[in-house]
């Protein structure tokens, strides 16, 4: 029998399908589409390739929304996947999902806080001397604007999304209008697909590191899925703000991609480390670098400000239903989950302080998969063990279009566990770690229902 806690004071149903999609592209699109194209041109060696990737990753993402958005308008609960692991796979399932998912969360955060400090002093060099302490304040400003209430964080989730949109845009326009450098004449980058012998073993390998760089890439559109309580009508604000948000992505990235292809021969491309300040530099001989750099910062500070708004309600979802801190569960009066937020921006701080994050962030390239696999396979055992569950929306294509991006799910986890044995013996450590501390969950949850 599992127990539900209610918070004394709900969270505000005031966010709608602007501030969905908002957070969608906030989530998602960060610094590694500035230098993303670079990598995918060196690994695949051939521009039309480069465009097909981008666009089988934006499919794949839109079919992971598709699935996931049915969850959502089904389940409009606060936690995020947590909510579906443990209405699909019980107390247990949601646990290991909702734990190791706030994890992720938080020594994301830690990292985004030190690289916003890097990009500033970069553009402030007095910052470079006070790295972790310009870290430090970035993360206190923004925690402290979420800190004020929500509405006050829905309006800078807005103008921030808004004003890295406009940049890029800009960006892109810029490209289209300078005439492009002199081609160049060369082979195929050594190793890159196109270069290799067809389907050897080595352009297999290509293939799937391409693959798994462009769906890294993607990995943030169902970020409204967090706020899912607060929606105004999460019926239909989700589903659209969900598979709303991954379109515009896909958008963004596919025309960034071509920009970029356009003005920059494909070696120049390859072998750049930052396609978007070469780019630049052709049509703003002066200031490319540090406009660059500038979109870069509010790149970072994008996913900085949806990070803090996700991260919290994976701990409203666990405070409640006593598998956490029943204290994480309380909402302020202006609509901030205080203690949630507070708790994740410390051990954020403390990541930082320490640099414990980079072995953290290591291990989401394994961890965060188990999240897609987790929610693709609810939809199966919920269309299953509930069929008359009111589905406000129903998955496009089921039962075909989820299977192709559950399987597609474990390929990429088999992939990334081939990829980084460490990580994976460390992320196999911690699920077995996580019985244990499961059992302190349910001991203390007992007493707790022995005590009402």
């Amino acid at each position: 029998m599992t127990m539900t806690i209610t918070a004394v004071r709900p969270l505000h149903r005031i966010l709608g399908l602007g501030f969905g999609v908002a957070l969608a592209f906030g989530c998602s699109v960060g610094v590694g589409i500035l230098r993303l194209p670079g990598t995918l041109a060196g690994a695949l060696g051939d521009s039309r390739l480069i465009v097909l990737f981008w666009v089988l990753g934006g499919l794949y993402a839109l079919l992971g929304a598709v699935a996931v958005a049915e969850l959502a308008a089904m389940i409009p609960t606060a936690g995020g996947f947590y909510v579906y692991a443990r209405r699909a796979f019980g107390d247990r399932g949601g646990f290991v999902i909702g734990w190791s998912d706030w994890i992720n969360w938080v020594s994301s955060l830690a990292y985004q806080a030190i690289t916003a400090a890097s990009f500033l002093s970069a553009l402030w060099a007095p910052a470079a001397a006070y790295n972790r302490a310009a870290a430090l304040s970035i993360l206190s400003v923004f925690t402290g604007l979420h800190w004020v209430g929500l509405r006050l964080g829905r309006a800078v989730t807005g103008g921030i999304s808004v004003s890295v949109g406009l940049m890029l845009l800009m960006l892109v326009i810029g490209c289209f209008i300078a005439p492009p450098a002199p081609a160049l004449t060369a082979a195929a980058p050594a190793n890159s697909v196109a270069s290799l012998p067809l389907m050897s073993m080595a352009m297999v390998a290509a293939i799937v590191m391409a693959l798994r760089s462009v769906l890294v890439a993607f990995d943030g559109w169902y970020g409204p899925i967090y706020v899912a309580e607060e929606s105004t009508d999460p019926a239909r604000t989700l589903p659209r703000a969900i598979i709303g948000g991954t379109l515009l992505v896909a958008a963004f990235y596919l025309v960034i991609n071509i920009a970029f292809i356009r003005v920059l021969p494909l070696p120049v491309l390859a072998a750049s480390q930052l396609p978007a300040a070469d780019a630049a530099s052709l049509f703003l001989p002066r200031g490319g670098a540090e406009i660059v750099t500038a979109i870069s910062l509010m790149t970072v500070l994008s996913v900085m400000n949806a990070t803090l708004i996700c991260t919290p309600r994976v701990l409203v979802g666990l405070g409640r239903d006593g598998l956490g801190t029943q204290k994480a569960a309380a909402v302020s009066v202006s609509g901030t989950p205080r203690f949630a937020l507070g708790l994740s921006s410390v051990t954020a701080a403390l990541l930082v302080l320490t640099g414990t994050f980079e072995q953290v962030l290591a291990l989401s390239a394994v961890v965060f998969v188990f999240n897609y696999i987790s929610a693709y396979a609810a939809v199966f055992v919920l269309r299953r063990r509930e069929p008359t569950l009111p589905r406000p929306y129903r998955a496009v294509g089921f039962p075909l279009s989820t299977a192709i991006v559950l399987l597609g799910s474990v390929l990429f986890l088999a992939a990334a566990v081939a990829g980084d044995r460490r990580s994976a013996i460390i992320v196999a450590t911690l699920l077995v770690a996580s019985v244990p501390a499961y059992a302190v969950v349910v001991r203390r949850r007992a007493v707790a229902q022995a005590g009402i």
